[in-house]
């Protein structure tokens, strides 16, 4: 019925000009951003599965540099093993010439000379061998008792940093005297024992080391495996976006339109009235 006190078909075209520019205005903002969800509305479960899987890949970002980290910490620990283990290798070489009956005791004393310098040098080496100025070899620092390395997303995923005390007076070779043929023969049996104890202490910083290094291959591939999932959920489809942006244009185009041929519709009845 026409009438000139309600223009019901210009409320009519309003309302959509407002459903049309707003579905505008969403797209054009999806697009700007590069995302699907601007708002919580726009899907409430998948904004709150991505927020997740945000946080996730954040903290295992965090997570590798843990690991390396961790690795560079017992490579630390095993070049001073190494350099103990070669230090005990020349001092039961000493303590071999010593014990030999062609050697004198004045020669005796001028080996063991050294013999208890390098003894010297081994506490020296562990307690110099630093990471963040924390000791790593003479059982001082908190790696002596183990230190937990977080290497995923839960407080469960950790790998334990133990390194061992290499002084001299735990390998029991402190107290060595090789100035005299018996002070060597126990000698070389004490360092053989030593020699034993320091490469088992490397073999167990070479496994843990090995663990962190497929442990940091393991966070590599669930960070890019989450990343992709995060972008199935929340990227938005460019080409898709773009043609609901091209429809929601014409038909807000099309409102303004029969909005303004709504306007002169009471003009018109107007006319009968004359």
């Amino acid at each position: 019925m026409p009438a000139i006190s309600t223009n019901t078909a210009a409320n009519s075209a309003v309302r959509y000009l407002n459903i049309n520019s707003a579905q505008e205005t969403s797209s054009l903002s999806k697009l700007a951003s590069g995302s699907r969800i601007t708002s919580a509305s726009d899907d409430a479960a998948g904004l709150a599965i991505s927020t997740r899987i945000s946080s996730d890949v954040t903290t295992l970002q965090q997570a590798a540099t843990n690991a390396s980290q961790a690795v560079a910490i017992l490579q630390t620990a095993d070049g001073g093993a190494s350099n103990i283990s070669d230090i005990l290798a020349r001092m039961k070489s000493l303590a071999s010439e010593s014990a030999s009956g062609t050697t004198t005791d004045s020669s005796r004393a001028y080996i063991n000379s050294e013999f208890s310098q390098l003894s010297s040098q081994i506490d020296s080496i562990a307690s110099g061998t630093r990471y963040s100025s924390q000791s790593l070899l003479d059982g001082t620092s908190v790696f002596a008792s183990g230190v937990a390395v977080l290497v995923g997303t839960q407080s469960s995923d950790s790998i334990t940093i133990t390194l061992s005390n290499l002084k001299a007076s735990t390998l029991g070779v402190s107290t060595l005297d090789v100035s005299s043929l018996s002070g060597a023969t126990t000698a070389l049996s004490a360092l053989d024992t030593a020699i034993n104890t320091v490469s088992s202490a490397r073999a167990s910083i070479g496994a843990q080391e090995s663990r962190f290094n497929f442990s940091a291959d393991s966070i590599s591939t669930q960070t890019q495996n989450l990343q992709s999932a995060n972008s199935a959920i929340k990227d938005v489809d460019i080409a898709a976006e773009q043609a609901k942006l091209s429809s929601a244009e014409v038909k807000t185009q099309a409102a303004v339109s029969a909005e303004a041929a709504a306007n002169q519709m009471p003009q018109y009845l107007l006319k009968l009235l004359g």
